[in-house]
């Protein structure tokens, strides 16, 4: 079953670095593109270039993206 999109995503927003907390690829960074049709996944592009989906409660926002956000 596909869940619903929410009208906005307050966690991530596009252009959000990210990094994989938890998975396989743990600690691989990224910045947050889009969730994909099913919220519960998101596109990350990668620092090589590649775009892939990953589960979204695997990622946090980067240190970087933290400090970004506080300011």
């Amino acid at each position: 079953m596909i869940a619903a999109r929410p009208m906005n995503n307050p966690e991530f927003r596009a252009g959000d670095k990210v990094v994989l907390a938890e998975g396989t690829y743990q600690g691989t960074p990224g910045v947050f593109l889009q969730l994909r049709e099913d919220v519960n996944w998101a596109d990350i592009k990668e620092l090589n270039g590649a775009v892939r989906s990953h589960p979204v409660k695997w990622l946090q926002h980067s240190v970087a993206s933290r400090k970004e956000h506080d300011q």
